[in-house]
């Protein structure tokens, strides 16, 4: 009871703030196109996967693009193209199909949205890209983390219990991908690109 109500919480939580946080994203070409490549590109690159011992999988820099997206331009843009990119990946990538309705929108809405995230504090700084980039690898690992403790309990490891599991095999591969994707995030030129892109955020 207590698990599915801090799963409700969390959830429900996010997706509002989320909600309130993007609203007067105005959405016009370039907006649509940016969001557009930047969600094929996102599911193109989930497609291919790693596997580690643990059974979890790290993929080749997926996270990238929708951080991008928010560090370069609006994101807001990118929490919302995360929304729409996370409800692809249900028949687009065979390694995201839900087991549940209702691991939607606890795991598949905010694990790509969150991705977002990255650039909310903006990118003219290198701390700000880290502590957002930070910020949006903590609230994918949550998302996945909760929705691997409600849905696939059944899993765990003898002796290890479904929060044990469930954190232990997110963090595995949630490291070595954050890693890589922070140094990759933090070597570009992001202002640069910004100013190419017509970036429109703080």
């Amino acid at each position: 009871m207590m698990t599915l109500t801090i799963t409700t919480v969390f959830t429900v939580g996010y997706l509002l703030i989320t909600l309130w946080l993007c609203r007067g994203l105005r959405l016009n070409t370039r907006s649509l196109c940016y969001g557009g490549l930047m969600c094929a590109a996102t599911l193109v690159l989930g497609s291919f996967l790693f596997y580690l011992p643990t059974g979890s999988a790290i993929s080749p820099g997926s996270w990238i693009p929708l951080m991008l997206l928010a560090l370069t331009y609006d994101w807001r843009l990118a929490c919302v193209t995360g929304w729409v990119t996370g409800i692809l990946a249900i028949f687009l990538i065979p390694a995201w199909a839900p087991v549940h309705w209702a691991q939607i929108p606890v795991e598949h809405l905010v694990a790509f949205s969150a991705l977002g995230y990255a650039g909310v504090l903006g990118s003219d700084k290198k701390w700000k890209v880290l502590c957002g980039v930070l910020l949006a690898i903590l609230l994918r690992f949550m998302g996945q983390m909760l929705s691997g403790v409600v849905f696939f309990s059944q899993n765990a490891w003898d002796g290890w219990g479904a929060w044990g599991y469930s954190i232990t095999y997110h963090l595995s591969c949630k490291i070595p991908e954050g890693i890589a994707t922070t140094l990759i995030l933090l070597a570009l030129p992001l202002n640069t690109i910004k100013k190419a892109i017509g970036g429109n955020q703080p």
